[in-house]
């Protein structure tokens, strides 16, 4: 699956609509943006059950705003509409691949409960 460009508009939608979520909060002018763009990209082929998002923080310098970006290329991770990682810089496919499976792997039904002093 390709990656698709997110505006404010569409962000919530988006977030509502699939389960995991990648975010790259990216500029044209940043060169660590378009060197992580490749990496992203080919990540977004082996992955067609995750959604990869791009927000052009130029254009959406609301939702950037919002969402606290105060660097770029900054990563966020959601699952089921929870915000489960956000790291700003440009990562390795490793790295990016480590990110996605600890992501996928992640039990937030289990975290709830821990969190709650519950037995999952």
């Amino acid at each position: 699956m390709a990656t698709i460009d997110v505006t404010e508009q569409s962000f919530a939608q988006t977030l509502e609509s699939n389960e995991i979520v990648l975010v790259d909060f990216w500029a044209a002018w940043c060169g660590p943006c378009r060197m992580f763009a490749p990496t992203y990209g080919k990540a977004a082929e082996r992955h067609p059950d995750i959604t990869f998002a791009k927000v052009d923080t130029e254009a959406e310098q609301a939702l950037a705003a919002a969402a606290n970006i105060t660097s770029i290329p900054t990563l966020m991770a959601f699952k089921d509409k929870t915000l489960v990682f956000s790291q700003p810089g440009a990562l390795n496919a490793t790295g990016l691949e480590e990110v996605i499976q600890a992501v996928k792997n992640l039990d937030l039904d289990k975290l709830r409960a821990d969190a709650a002093g519950q037995p999952a």
